[in-house]
């Protein structure tokens, strides 16, 4: 057949057509039979209807069952119809499909975001506030150490040895003259950054040449007298009169913001204590933390912030000052190399280290050179330093509540501001579930957190929050957080918005192993936060929350089953039956629970409910949930034919999820024995399975990360990806499509299938194209798809061919292509068509084709 003849003949009216293939039933009707037809079955569903009508003893009979017949083949092809549709859509009656590539990417995200190469935080916790391992002994926990710090001088001792080791932040030159010029500086700081050592810096620099007589630099203790009109007293020499004493001197009054019923003080107070401290020649900085609390403060003439030290230069000054009594030239080399070791850095797991954080890498590196530590013990302690950190983010934050005044009836506790003291550690929470999503997101979880973690702890009261106070400057100081422009997925497209990370991989694993291990009383709330998260309709937040349920529930899997599991799977809502199928499989994922998951699994698929057999298959389908993929395949069949194939359409898709895994060829033999099932519901299940296959996109059901064979395709359809990454497949994939296009109870859907494969590859003439296949990682969904795209071409090279084996295969895609030519919305040219033909059919069977059309 000529490459013209498809474009010259669908010009010409359908009824007029003198070269209509044969047996076909209208214009809009494909042709079917033929003699690769005899080989795998006929024409399933048709049948002989009009042989057995003519069996009958008249024509009325016979026009009875023949429209009986046309009735049932209709019921038929709309059951199949409705089952190839999108089964995760079917809440509130929804039509459209679900965004199944946003949902797989998130996680995707979720998964790498709170995966570490280990299955729980290594760390001995038994003296958590320190760091104790070997001989090392070091002080992390700042929070504690603010708390306890008393006022009274600073030894000298303790200054030299902070001349000696102190890293200037950039701008230390700065804050040293701004506190020169105005005599006091309000320094602003997350807790453990380095504030209290540069502000003693600050200080020791300034009165260097100060007489002092009670000592140069002093600390005031924080809990005595009115927090800076204190510190005016105790500039003036207090009770005692020793003013003239302190000439000279420099203070160090940290203040805290954050408990419930702290003020900060006033610009005139602030002006008070500048003029005091002018007269006396002396000099204080007070140090606050950033929040919304402390923003006035660093707002007006003597705040500043403390930017942090460097990273690199805290850990090479403390390994100077370990080794330096080695006398070893060559160690600081040696651990400077060690430091950079991929392994050693994915242990540590944070972006950036606290000074003290940087002195115990710094004494794990000197007592591994120096033999008194094995690797192992070096890489557990490096995994500690994270864990200690989500440890002081959490000790004892509402211990003020817990001892909070009574009200004047002697009977009411005051519990003032829950909601403002809870927050800082509701946006960790939902930082370490969300991270990597938007920082709207992320903001909006956080306060929904905020509100259980308030109720939780004051039930009797209703938590309020002022509406105009949040910082998002000071959640990334507070947090270890950084935000950054990227790519956020809205309603199956793609936008440019502001996301949020933590600062280092391992502190999201830290923070949940912290509050599910430490803080009993806290998983109430987080469970009723998780659920509310898995009504989320953005799967950036209800996916990643599931993937942090999982990670939980391996902590204690009696708990996270008992309380998140089990309940959203056998919920009516189909998204929360998708959270708890992705926390299982996020379960299977660890090797010590993988047994457990299977058995629950097996149970579900056998003998449970409707929605737990929903569930199971949707945890199948993620490859993890079965000993192998003919174990999955054998329980998704169970559940697919059960019920006259009520979950059918659920089941088909988790079939072809598996297709991506390394065992395709398993699932596609089994795809054919289904299909020769003796069994109705088994041949729909294929059959089904089949079209899916076809309109599936590779980024809505893919695990992998680009880079692989089919995750460098992730905006083509799967039937086309698997046709180029797996060559040996084709032909078996090209029958399998064979055999829904020439059933007749799929043929209708089959045939809408293979347009959509065909318009993949097809270049219009109004700009589509490229603006679907090239946009994104993952594509644009199914829309972007069938703009078209040259890229796939190469898929429809490979499958066309061996779907058009012989004349009848041929007359089917030559009646396919003229019904897309005359699309009245999307009109396929003509050299669109041939291109697509030549694609089908090579150049000697066109030959070939052309002679026996002329003989």
């Amino acid at each position: 057949m000529a490459d013209e003849a498809v474009a010259e003949r669908a010009a010409e009216p359908a009824s007029h057509d003198p070269q209509k293939p044969q047996g076909s039933r209208s214009p809009e009707a494909p042709p079917h039979g033929g003699e690769r037809g005899g080989e795998r079955g006929g024409d399933r569903g048709d049948g002989q209807a009009q042989g057995e009508a003519e069996a009958h003893d008249g024509p009325e009979a016979g026009d009875d069952e023949v429209a009986e017949r046309a009735k049932e083949r209709e019921r038929a092809a709309d059951r199949i119809k409705d089952l190839t549709r999108d089964p995760l859509a079917e809440e509130d009656g929804e039509d459209g499909p679900t965004d199944l590539a946003a949902a797989a990417r998130a996680r995707r995200a979720g998964r790498k975001l709170l995966t570490s190469g280990r299955d729980f935080t290594s760390f001995d916790r038994s003296r958590i506030g320190h760091a104790h391992i070997g001989d090392i002994n070091v002080s992390l926990d700042a929070r504690r150490s603010g708390v306890a710090m008393r006022g009274g001088p600073v030894p000298e001792e303790e200054l030299r040895r902070l001349r000696r080791a102190h890293v200037e932040p950039a701008g230390y030159v700065r804050l040293r003259r701004a506190l020169e010029s105005r005599r006091l500086l309000v320094l602003g700081g997350a807790p453990g950054t380095g504030r209290t050592s540069t502000a003693l810096a600050l200080l020791d620099e300034v009165t260097r040449d100060g007489a002092g007589g009670g000592g140069r630099v002093r600390r005031v203790d924080p809990h005595q007298g009115e927090g800076v009109r204190g510190l005016v007293d105790e500039v003036n020499g207090g009770e005692g009169g020793e003013g003239g004493e302190r000439r000279g001197t420099g203070y160090l009054l940290e203040l805290a913001l954050d408990r419930p019923g702290s003020l900060p003080p006033d610009e005139m107070d602030l002006d008070q204590l500048a003029s005091t401290l002018a007269e006396g020649d002396a000099y204080a900085v007070v140090v606050v933390s950033v929040g919304s609390a402390a923003n006035p403060l660093l707002a007006g003439r003597y705040g500043m912030v403390c930017p942090p030290a460097p990273s690199q230069e805290l850990v090479t000054v403390r390994l100077r000052e370990r080794l330096e009594e080695a006398r070893d030239h060559e160690a600081l080399e040696r651990a400077a190399r060690i430091a950079e070791d991929p392994e050693v850095i994915e242990a540590v797991g944070l972006d950036d280290l606290r000074p003290a954080e940087a002195e115990l890498l710094a004494s794990l590196l000197a007592e591994h050179l120096l033999g008194s530590l094995t690797r192992e013990e070096l890489l557990a302690g490096c995994r500690g330093i994270a864990a200690v950190q989500a440890h002081e983010w959490f000790a004892g934050v509402d211990r003020a509540l817990a001892a909070a005044p009574s009200s004047g009836d002697g009977r009411t506790p005051v519990r003032s501001a829950t909601a403002a003291l809870f927050h800082p550690v509701a946006f960790r929470i939902a930082l370490a579930v969300l991270g990597g999503g938007s920082h709207s997101a992320v903001s909006a979880a956080a306060h929904l957190l905020t509100w259980e973690l308030s109720v939780q702890s004051d039930p009797d009261s209703t938590p309020s929050r002022p509406l105009f106070c949040d910082d998002p400057e000071s959640d990334r100081a507070l947090s270890r957080a950084r935000s950054d422009n990227g790519a956020i997925d809205v309603a199956g497209a793609e936008v440019t918005g502001q996301l949020i990370f933590y600062r280092g991989s391992a502190l999201p694993a830290a923070v949940l192993a912290e509050i599910w291990d430490r803080h009993f009383p806290v998983r109430a709330p987080v469970v009723r936060w998780l659920r509310l998260l898995a009504d989320d309709p953005r799967p950036q937040v209800s996916v990643r929350a599931a993937v942090a349920a999982g990670e939980l529930s391996v902590r204690d899997f009696e708990y996270g089953f008992g309380e998140l599991v089990r309940p959203l799977a056998e919920a009516s809502s189909p998204r929360r039956r998708v959270f708890a199928a992705t926390a299982l499989d996020q379960v299977a994922g660890h090797a010590s629970h993988r047994k457990a998951v299977r058995k629950v699994v097996d149970d579900w698929s056998r003998y449970g409910t409707a929605s737990l057999r929903w569930t199971a298959a949707m945890t199948l389908g993620h490859g993890r949930a079965a000993d192998s993929v003919d174990a999955a395949l054998d329980a998704l069949a169970r559940i697919g034919v059960r019920d006259q194939g009520r979950q059918l359409a659920v089941a088909s898709l988790n079939v072809v999820r598996l297709l991506t895994l390394p065992e395709c060829a398993t699932v596609l033999r089994r795809l054919g024995q289904w299909a020769e099932h003796r069994r109705e519901e088994y041949q729909d299940l294929a059959l089904v399975t089949i079209v899916r296959l076809a309109t599936t996109g590779v980024d809505e059901v893919l695990d992998d990360e680009p880079g692989t064979p089919l995750g460098d395709r992730g905006d083509w359809p799967l039937l086309l990806a698997l046709a180029v990454t797996r060559p040996e497949l084709t032909g078996t994939l090209a029958d399998l499509l064979w055999t829904a296009l020439n059933t007749a109870r799929s043929r209708d859907v089959a045939f809408d299938a293979l347009e959509a494969l065909l318009r993949s590859a097809s270049r219009g003439e109004r700009g589509e194209g490229r603006e679907g296949g090239e946009g994104r990682e993952g594509g644009e969904g199914r829309e972007g798809r069938e703009g078209g795209d040259d890229r796939m071409r190469p898929g429809l090279a490979a499958l066309l061919p061996a779907l058009t084996s012989d004349e009848h295969d041929r007359q089917q895609l030559e009646w396919l292509l003229r019904r897309m030519m005359r699309d009245q919305d999307r009109p396929l040219t003509t050299e669109q068509a041939s291109a697509l033909w030549r694609l089908a059919v090579p150049a000697r069977q066109r030959r070939s084709d052309e002679e026996e059309s002329h003989g």
